[in-house]
């Protein structure tokens, strides 16, 4: 398994980052055809944005280009299917969520030359553009459409209940591999939907390649092994949780789940 720590990410562009990232949970990822299709993007983009003068004009002929043109956008009927953050199939299908889509856009404006970052707001993935001596703006990925800071308020509202506040935290640029590592769980939560159990235990020995003894990674863990049959490891899992974290609502619960278990295992000889 690729070990992702041996990656320097923050030299690198978002949308590689995540190649490598799907690759390392799923083999038959794409990634050689993703990357030639994003060079292909990019050249379209050079041609296309080669007569705009300005920077801000050339970002708006790139959201043109990449939701109009080229067909990009949200994917409304599935948002929680796998594929929609796997980048070769967002590059494939045009349809995607907030961070890939967003990943392909800001690969694409980096290296335009725009002042383009990254922001993972608590609701979703957002673009920030900061033009010289103007306030940031930021874009909603999903859709290419500005966002007003009313409307963030209302997603934080939305998302963290009625007392949230703004925050100048919660626009703040992020570096890949804090997006690297909200992607591998929102990944592993859609494979899990999807009972890719195989796969969802990709994403939870990344995670713990990172933190080892992170109880939560652990527990999710248990939860996989007990899915794929091999109990007696899952047993261990959710035992170290409750060990680990023996005031967490969970606990209570694992301790049935435990004993339970433990009563129906049966010895093979």
């Amino acid at each position: 398994m690729v070990e992702l720590f041996d990656e320097d990410f923050d030299s690198i562009e978002l949308a590689e980052g995540a190649l490598i990232l799907n690759k390392a949970i799923n083999p038959k990822t794409n990634d050689i055809w993703a990357r030639n299709e994003l060079q292909r993007l990019l050249k379209e983009a050079e041609l296309t944005l080669s007569h705009e003068i300005g920077e801000q004009q050339r970002f708006d002929a790139l959201l043109r280009l990449f939701y109009h043109q080229w067909g990009f956008s949200g994917d409304q009927d599935a948002y929680y299917e796998s594929s929609n953050a796997f980048v070769d199939k967002v590059l494939e299908n045009r349809k995607g969520i907030p961070v890939s889509l967003g990943s392909i856009l800001l690969y694409l404006g980096r290296k335009l030359g725009l002042p383009v970052s990254g922001v993972t707001f608590p609701s979703q993935f957002l673009i920030k553009l900061e033009w010289f001596g103007e306030a940031p703006k930021f874009i909603n990925p999903f859709n290419g459409e500005y966002v007003s800071k009313q409307v963030l308020r209302a997603w934080l509202i939305g998302h963290s209940g009625p007392l949230a506040k703004l925050k100048p935290s919660h626009l703040k640029s992020v570096d890949n591999p804090t997006v690297i590592g909200r992607w591998l769980a929102l990944l592993k939560s859609t494979l899990l939907r999807e009972e890719k159990y195989t796969l969802a235990l990709k994403c939870t020995d990344l995670a713990l390649s990172f933190v080892p003894d992170d109880p939560y990674e652990i527990r999710d863990r248990g939860f996989i092994y007990q899915q794929l049959d091999c109990h007696q490891v899952a047993l261990s899992d959710y035992q170290y949780f409750i060990d680990q974290c023996p005031d967490d609502p969970a606990a209570e619960l694992l301790k049935n789940q435990v004993n339970a278990m433990s009563l129906t295992q049966v010895t093979v000889h």
